[in-house]
């Protein structure tokens, strides 16, 4: 099958607890083995977004064939955060963004998201982050929190990573969120995969809702593209998925 891959959800700089490196030449040949053209590539593992922004900047100056830049924004840094994403998206040609709540242990309906939200909005980016984050109680209702941050910040386009895993009752519960709120979309990535969880989504919601992404470097791209490429769902879902999509999204050219 001939088409454009891209991936939606990748990871640079380092993180020394998972052995994590930020070695592009390393990274650019699992790309190349897993037979992806164009990896999204954000640098969250720092906490501090103008650190990572350049990490990505680096990466993306060197390899501007093979990465695009995403930023991150973290409420950490109140007076900061969203001067510099306005650095990031005019310096920089970022895509979309990354949020990671567990960090700053607040989900993302909490006032201290809300100026960056409201940016993100007023420019009708993606932003891609859990549905739901380690601090969250088991009860935690998903479907309240995306439907209610679609009525406060209409521009935003979500992209739920990690919903290549989940089976009923769970998945039920993305995808009925994913189809209530307007240009929501998820991404697959996951080292959890379930028997059929992918044709479980692509039914639910249909396939122009799902971006491919896998995790470089957490995880190993290679089989993140296995699970997509031997679905039991069409040809032309599959290209969607491994990079139509994305390609659409974010007005990509290849």
């Amino acid at each position: 099958m001939e088409t454009p891959v891209v991936d939606f959800h990748t990871h640079g700089g380092r993180w020394g607890s998972s052995w994590m490196d930020d070695e592009p030449e390393r990274f650019i040949a699992i790309l190349d083995a897993a037979g992806i053209d164009l990896a999204c590539i954000n640098a969250v593992f720092y906490s501090d977004a103008r650190r990572g922004h350049d990490k990505v900047k680096e990466m993306v100056e060197a390899h501007p064939d093979r990465f695009v830049g995403v930023a991150f924004a973290s409420p950490h840094y109140p007076e900061e955060a969203v001067e510099e994403l306005d650095r990031a998206f005019r310096e920089m040609d970022m895509k979309f963004v990354k949020l990671y709540p567990d960090y700053a242990m607040v989900p993302p309906e909490h006032p201290s998201y809300a100026d960056i939200l409201q940016w993100c909005s007023d420019k009708n980016l993606p932003i891609m982050l859990h549905s739901t984050f380690l601090f969250d109680p088991p009860d935690v209702d998903v479907y309240a929190r995306y439907t209610g941050l679609h009525e406060r910040f209409p521009g935003i386009k979500w992209v739920i990573a990690h919903a290549g895993w989940p089976n009923p009752p769970e998945g039920q519960v993305i995808v009925d969120t994913v189809n209530a709120v307007p240009n929501m979309r998820v991404e697959t990535c996951s080292s959890f995969n379930h028997a059929n969880t992918l044709e479980f989504i692509v039914d639910g919601m249909g396939a122009d809702k799902i971006l491919f992404g896998s995790d470089m470097t957490l995880m190993d791209a290679r089989p993140q593209v296995g699970v997509i490429a031997t679905a039991n769902i069409s040809e032309e879902d599959k290209r969607r998925i491994l990079g139509l999509n994305a390609i659409e999204l974010l007005g990509l050219e290849l």
